[in-house]
């Protein structure tokens, strides 16, 4: 629950930075100069590029988590039986004995939208968020199509 009011007050607060970018882009195009009518239109673009990163990131969190919430039901989470690290964390050694398992069902069932999502946890419990993610989102795709 900390996490979610932590996403919703950082996306709010991003929100009225963007605002106030958006309003400041508008004023200094308004401006006869044209120094200050280039700023102003690179203000307005980078808002909107922000908005779709905020926008991206939020359903990604949203999609990961209603993956979650089924493949926690269906038990076998890669960090259930890992020991953990005084914050929360599982120790990395661990995580890597039991990488191979998850890996090995990706490899024999490449269209398991849940070895996907598994194997993205083991890559998280690694310490490997880039593919953490890349693998995540490979599992929504598959739980979408």
């Amino acid at each position: 629950m900390k996490g979610r009011i932590g996403v919703a007050l950082m996306a709010v607060l991003l929100l009225l930075y963007l605002g106030v970018v958006i309003q400041l882009s508008f004023r200094l195009i308004a401006v006869d100069e044209p120094i200050a009518k280039g700023i102003g239109i690179a203000l307005l673009i980078l808002p909107l590029i922000g908005i779709w990163a905020l926008v991206t990131e939020l359903l990604f969190g949203l999609r990961s988590q209603r993956l979650a919430t089924i493949v926690a039901a269906e038990g076998d989470l890669p960090a259930d039986g890992l020991p953990l690290r005084a914050s929360g964390r599982p120790v990395r050694s661990a995580a890597d004995v039991e990488f191979p398992r998850f890996q090995a069902a990706v490899e024999a069932d490449p269209q398991s939208w849940g070895a996907w999502f598994r194997l993205g946890l083991a890559y998280d419990a690694c310490g490997d968020r880039r593919r953490a993610r890349s693998s995540i989102r490979t599992a929504i795709a598959l739980h979408r199509g």
